[in-house]
């Protein structure tokens, strides 16, 4: 619990909070790039560590890079302020802002530093910068997108959050292709309608954060971790409930807003980005399966590295989160009915 009992983390957590409310709730871009900054510079204590030297690196690595995406923005800002008036240069200008806040959140084809960042983290900052951190830039991309353009990041979003995370052996960057190709996901419900990438957010969140606390308490990075320690097949189990709910196979909880997006891109008939949607789905599904199937059928007979001895409230919890995962999708097809 350092970071509870330490007071600078807290106060750059709540600065980090602050931050992106005064970016969404700014009236001009000005406005939205001093919230932006700010909430560069209270993430960077958060994550940097004097103790951690891939926490230090993955801080300077973040500052770089959106830096360079803040500067780019800036300067269309700037821009777009003198050219006012120049209808020519509107096409120009959208694709240059959606440039640098796609960069921001981490999207492909600008994704080369984020699982590289993701990998130096822990995993309550992992869980941040997978959430959170995406807010702001998808809030003011939204006010202002080219749409064509943003087909194009759709399809390499998913394309490439599939593709990568197939020869992954750590856990972090797992969950870093995941959460790249959910982004495309969100990309969709945004051009779609606020409520419903609100929708899709929470619930990816909250898948998100299951895993990070799982993961967490395990104190697991790496694959192989899931096969050499000791875990109860009840953890096994419910990691696998989870996983599957995160890659969205039905009857779980994830499938439910990704059933709602095909369901609009079916009556939109956007035929192409709906087998692409659903093809690179079950890439991820056969991964996560292939990572829970290894855990749960692998025993090795030489001693184990480390016997785990979990508290009852972390196994309570774990139990409630898979029921939610389970039952969610069951209960909010009765809502909806």
């Amino acid at each position: 619990m350092y970071f509870l009992n330490n007071s600078n983390k807290m106060f750059f957590t709540f600065i980090l909070f602050f931050s992106t409310l005064i970016a969404i709730s700014s009236n001009s871009w000005f406005g939205c790039w001093i919230g932006l900054e700010i909430n560069l510079l209270s993430f960077i204590p958060l994550i940097s560590s004097p103790f951690n030297l891939l926490a230090s690196e993955a801080s300077l690595k973040y500052f770089l890079t959106q830096s360079i995406a803040s500067i780019n923005f800036l300067f269309v800002i700037l821009l777009k302020m003198t050219f006012f008036k120049n209808f020519l240069m509107d096409n120009f200008f959208s694709i240059m802002i959606n440039s640098s806040m796609l960069m921001k959140m981490g999207s492909a084809p600008f994704h080369f530093w984020f699982p590289n960042i993701i990998e130096g983290l822990s995993w309550f900052n992992n869980f941040i910068l997978m959430t959170w951190q995406k807010i702001t830039p998808m809030i003011l991309l939204s006010y202002y997108f080219n749409k064509n353009f943003l087909y194009l990041m759709i399809i390499f979003n998913i394309m490439i959050g599939a593709i990568g995370g197939l020869n992954q052996i750590s856990l972090r960057k797992l969950m870093a292709f995941s959460s790249i190709n959910n982004l495309g996901w969100m990309l969709f419900a945004i051009m779609i309608s606020e409520n419903l990438w609100i929708f899709y957010f929470l619930m990816y969140s909250f898948l998100i954060s299951i895993m990070c606390f799982f993961f967490f308490n395990l104190n697991m990075f790496f694959m192989n971790q899931l096969f050499i320690n000791n875990i109860s097949p009840l953890i096994k189990i419910n990691l696998l409930i989870n996983f599957l709910s995160l890659g969205g196979l039905p009857p779980f909880l994830g499938f439910f807003p990704k059933w709602i997006m095909i369901n609009f891109l079916m009556d939109n008939k956007l035929y192409l980005l709906t087998f692409l949607f659903v093809i690179m789905s079950l890439i991820i599904i056969f991964f996560y399966i292939r990572i829970t199937y290894s855990c749960l059928m692998l025993n090795y007979f030489k001693m184990k590295w480390m016997k785990i001895n979990l508290k009852n409230n972390f196994l309570w919890l774990m139990n409630f989160f898979s029921l939610i995962s389970i039952m969610g999708m069951i209960l909010s097809t009765f809502l909806f009915l």
